[in-house]
């Protein structure tokens, strides 16, 4: 392994760096998806929903405190902000949530373009290389020109392997984040609802006393 790191050239070195960097993004982002899987609480967000329908908006908020849920978050925060601006509210704390997901996935997709680019870099300066060998000593030595160009053609082969490897968990994770977007945008249009149900209730409560 060692012996093929130093036949890559200097390419190597930069294409080691965005390896390790695709590996630590994808350990981090398995750990955050298994937190957030762990802090899901499904039961809290349907208590959410039921009591904000009956009008009880603060017994609703101190329910989705109780939790680390990020739907729960983005309910609360609307009740919390009900009085200026509900549905804003939900929308700022969603996209927060949102950008949380997200974290890291540039960097990964900065890996899948970049690292293929690098490698064929390496492959092009290793045959220019050869070339120059090719010109210095003619065809004398066949060999040193075709080992020069298997030399090379190593990036490449560095380059898109990391660049495969990559993109399967960017993919995994994109199609996370999509997922969770569009329950969020489901679950808002339900609470919604569920308010002008609770605040139609509460008036007409406050009408009749």
């Amino acid at each position: 392994m060692r012996e093929l790191f130093v036949r890559g050239g200097p390419v190597m070195w930069p294409l080691v760096l965005l390896s390790v960097a695709s590996v630590t993004i994808t350990i981090e982002r398995v750990i955050f998806w298994c937190c957030a899987a762990r802090r899901k609480a499904h039961a809290a967000v349907e208590a959410i929903l039921r009591l904000t329908e009956r009008g009880n908006f603060e017994g609703a908020a101190d329910a989705g405190r109780k939790t680390s849920d990020f739907s729960a978050a983005v309910l609360v925060s609307g009740l919390e902000n009900r009085e200026h601006g509900l549905s804003e509210a939900m929308q700022v704390a969603a996209e927060e949530e949102i950008a949380r997901m997200r974290r890291g996935l540039n960097v990964l997709d900065t890996v899948v373009t970049l690292a293929p680019l690098l490698g064929i870099l390496g492959t092009v300066l290793g045959i220019i290389e050869s070339f120059d060998l090719l010109g210095a000593g003619g065809i004398e030595d066949p060999k040193a020109v075709t080992g020069g160009i298997a030399q090379a053609l190593l990036t490449t082969a560095a380059g898109l392997s990391i660049a495969i490897l990559t993109l399967i968990p960017l993919n995994y994770f994109a199609a996370r984040v999509q997922k969770a977007t569009k329950h969020l945008e489901s679950l808002a249009t339900r609470f919604e609802v569920a308010y002008r149900k609770g605040a139609e209730q509460k008036n007409a409560s406050h009408q009749r006393i």
